[in-house]
């Protein structure tokens, strides 16, 4: 049995983990270790002792080494962001903007939540806090206006999944620092997909409420003076996400440091709006637990991506994919069919450290290689923007997990926060949600470049 036959069957034994109710964190971790024993005893020739000492020496100093990079900084920072914007009432100043101005077309108050969500989603790198966030705010107000409450919830569950690509992304990152890409360019590349995702979940809102007139009645009566007035509400945040922009575009500091400015300014808001002290410490456990959880994962599924890497098996999948007579666009369809059905079991975060050692490769290969000019490659992409742009569409889809059952972490906490409306009334009411979803991705995959154009323009 030669290396990739082992890696196969290791592989299997994950998922089977995975799915059986291990956390992604010790599965990667486990198998990682696993395997690298078997690397390095066998395949080696070190023998089981050397190579379980060899396997504990990597245990120990790999996770440390690639944890303590500068750009994981990133992450804490962005959900900082977004719980102090909560805390400082920001959310509810959003919705309330949105209220006015999106309420009068059909299912108002479900389209003011999809682009209340959009802003908040440009200030917090978290679907699940984004979600959380807005079953506390949207979801009495369109109930009170009479709608459906699976539609309001299935609105407030999808909305929340904007997180994942609007800058600042935590998700992102992850996928930056797995893949080695530019964190610049991803975060810059966000921004225009999270709007035509945004559009799109609108547009299906508009739909359906004309459909069914009782699923989502619209909502009057404001004036334009009225709709003026709530303006200066948003302020901070366009001034948070203008920061973040511009302090990458115009060279002013790293991304990891105009995360911290946009935390420093929402810190600044918030106690000028009369942020308690219980409500800060709030805000920072909450950041601390998800800044851990995260860390977590991916000290765990580092351990397996350096397993490996010493197994070769990316290269010779990617390899295999090379050789494959049928065009790259069906070869690339069938691994985002694999993340479909991957994100049934999986979480969005656990599911793309997990793939990436062995997609990104893949993917990579099928557009030409890391190098290969836009001239050259079979996508139309030069090998640095196939890495952004496949960055997007992979982050797009992990998206769909958050809101497909049995996994579906942003239909459990829309419940969670809302117990008179159960899981099932959660993920009925998300479903076509999930047709909005492949919309947007095919969307993206035929026009490439409303994922390239910003850091094009933005950053050459």
């Amino acid at each position: 049995m030669d290396t990739v036959d082992v890696s196969i069957l290791l592989g299997i034994a994950l998922l089977v983990l995975v799915i059986t109710g291990m956390r992604v964190a010790f599965a990667t971790a486990l198998i990682g270790f696993i395997g690298l024993v078997i690397v390095f005893a066998i395949d080696k020739n070190q023998g089981w002792e050397r190579g379980i000492l060899t396997a504990v020496k990597i245990a120990g100093q790999v996770p440390h080494s690639k944890v303590a990079a500068h750009v994981l900084g990133l992450i804490p920072t962005f959900i900082l962001i977004g719980y102090l914007a909560y805390y400082a009432g920001m959310t509810k100043a959003l919705f309330e903007a949105a209220k006015r101005w999106f309420g009068w077309v059909p299912g108002g108050l479900g389209v003011s939540t999809v682009f209340a969500t959009a802003g908040f989603a440009a200030v917090s790198g978290a679907s699940v806090a984004t979600s959380a966030v807005f079953a506390r705010i949207a979801i009495p107000e369109m109930l009170r206006q009479g709608y459906d409450k699976r539609f309001a919830a299935g609105v407030v569950a999808a909305g929340g999944t904007l997180a994942s690509l609007i800058p600042p992304s935590a998700i992102l990152v992850i996928y930056a620092i797995i893949t080695e890409s530019s964190v610049g360019q991803l975060l810059m590349a966000g921004f225009l997909p999270g709007m035509v995702s945004a559009m799109i979940y609108a547009g299906l809102i508009i739909g359906m409420a004309k459909l069914r007139k009782d699923l989502g009645p619209p909502v009057g009566g404001y004036t334009w003076g009225e709709r003026f007035e709530t303006l200066p509400g948003t302020l901070p945040i366009m001034a948070v996400v203008g920061i973040i922009i511009f302090a990458i575009y115009g060279g002013w500091g790293t991304p990891t440091e105009a995360g911290a400015l946009g935390a420093f300014l929402v810190l600044m808001v918030s106690l000028s709006k009369g942020m308690t002290r219980e409500q800060l410490g709030g805000a920072l456990i909450e950041t601390a637990k998800l800044t851990v959880m995260i860390f977590t994962m991916i000290w765990g599924v580092l351990l397996y991506v350096r397993y490996l890497g010493f197994a070769d098996l990316p290269g010779e999948f990617a390899a295999w994919i090379s050789t494959l007579e049928q065009s790259p666009m069906i070869t690339l369809l069938m691994i985002l069919m694999a993340y479909v059905v991957l994100g049934m079991f999986m979480d969005a975060i656990g599911m793309l450290i997990l793939t990436l050692p062995i997609t990104f490769p893949a993917v990579m290969a099928l557009n030409g290689g890391p190098f290969v000019s836009a001239e050259e490659s079979a996508l139309g992409m030069s090998g640095e923007e196939c890495a952004v742009w496949f960055g997007i569409i992979v982050v797009k889809m992990a998206e769909l997990c958050l809101i497909t059952p049995p996994i579906g972490l942003n239909c459990f906490v829309v419940a969670g926060v809302r117990p008179d409306i159960s899981a099932q009334d959660v993920f009925r009411g998300a479903s076509p949600f999930f047709i909005a979803d492949v919309v947007t991705v095919a969307v993206l995959i035929a026009f490439p470049g409303i994922v390239l154009w910003l850091p094009r323009v933005l950053l050459g």
